[in-house]
């Protein structure tokens, strides 16, 4: 029997500066000839999910809405906060980035049929729901025996990963530094770059994520919380010969850091003094916002630089479907190795709106990762 309904949690901002996250029951479309209907089993709460969830709203007003009668909380909107969710003022917009379950119902065409009773892991919004109805070629199939729960997360963090290795290639670089790099992401491109031999520089904010790394088989791992932290980057930097930086913490100065120890690093290779600096490239693109602050630049690294902003599904745009399909097919082949992921919590929908749960998953901490199960009651 093919569901019509599913619960769902949806986000809206409203005119007065809030904005609701609630759970509501919505209509499923029914599946076309080439789609699937897959009952969601687990979904995670990415960073990136946190932006539709709640619109950067000020978390420490997290309240219940009681206006509303579905299960709800609501908080309180910056005016900068304000200003950035113009454009989704009075959208209901439901949220979850990407999730794994069962295909349940499949629509008439040989490609849907394939996956019916499979374990697929999907993105596309719309995950943190019991049902998603969602076109075949856009769920990723995983071997025989996957738990959905191994399948939530085989997309944002496993491609992104993959995406900043193929991201280095394209551009000509040919080490790497990550910031943030005790997260489950960061565990990925960590044994990425050791399969592939890619040298990697990771830096961390505490001494015990430092030993995490180096249990997995991390050489170069650096501690903005030591006092030598800038030296051992430079070093790190000058012996890996690393000039592509992605930076998930966004605001503050640890971007420009990690430019002006990559021009220490290539300065130590140089004889000529040039006023204009080295002729190296260096490049930090910010992945993530983990500080909301500024991003503040201190011009150390002469003139040869660049900082930009990097996402995934434009990086999936730009690259050839063959490229796509390869780094999809790794994925699939290695997601309970290489892109394993694990969780702290997992909860339910109405679970994810107790305003406990949502202090500790809204914080971003290393370590922290919730997931969500839409099964549970």
């Amino acid at each position: 029997m093919t569901p019509t309904h599913t619960r769902q949690l949806h986000s809206t901002v409203h005119q007065d500066s809030t904005v609701t996250l609630a759970l509501v029951e919505a209509d499923l479309p029914a599946p076309g000839p080439d789609d699937v209907v897959v009952r969601i089993e687990a979904a995670p709460i990415n960073p990136s999910d946190l932006g539709i969830m709640f619109a950067r709203a000020d978390m420490r007003t997290i309240v219940r809405d009681t206006r509303v009668t579905a299960p709800a909380v609501r908080a309180t909107l910056s005016p900068e906060a304000m200003q950035a969710a113009a454009g989704r003022i009075g959208l209901t917009i439901p949220a979850g980035n990407e999730g794994g379950g069962i295909v349940v119902v499949a629509g008439a065409s040989d490609a849907a049929q394939a996956l019916l009773g499979k374990v697929v892991g999907m993105r596309g919004g719309a995950m943190y729901a019991q049902y998603r109805c969602i076109a075949a070629p856009h769920c990723l199939v995983l071997p025989d025996g996957t738990a959905p729960m191994d399948a939530a997360a085989c997309f944002v963090n496993p491609l992104t990963a993959l995406g900043m290795v193929e991201t280095m290639r394209m551009e000509g670089h040919t080490g790497l530094v990550h910031t943030a790099a005790a997260s489950n992401l960061g565990h990925m491109l960590q044994k990425i770059c050791t399969a592939d031999g890619i040298p990697l520089v990771n830096i961390v904010r505490q001494p015990e994520q430092v030993a995490l790394l180096r249990r997995i088989g991390a050489t170069h791992v650096c501690d903005t919380s030591q006092p030598t932290f800038t030296a051992d980057l430079t070093n790190a930097l000058a012996e890996t010969g690393a000039t592509l930086g992605f930076d998930a913490t966004g605001g503050g100065e640890l971007t420009s850091h990690i430019l002006a120890a990559m021009e220490a690093a290539a300065n130590r290779n140089t004889k000529e003094f040039s006023r204009y600096g080295s002729t190296v490239q260096k490049q930090v693109y910010v992945y993530g916002s983990l500080e909301a602050g500024p991003t503040l630049l201190h011009r150390t690294y002469g003139m040869s630089w660049g900082v930009g902003g990097w996402l995934l599904s434009n990086f999936l745009r730009r690259i050839p479907p063959e490229t796509a399909a390869r780094l999809k097919q790794r994925v699939a082949a290695e997601i309970t190795t290489t892109f394993a992921s694990h969780y702290t919590k997992v909860v339910s929908l109405a679970g994810a709106l107790e305003p406990e749960a949502i202090a500790q998953y809204s914080k971003r901490a290393t370590g922290q990762k919730y997931l969500i199960d839409p099964t549970r009651a």
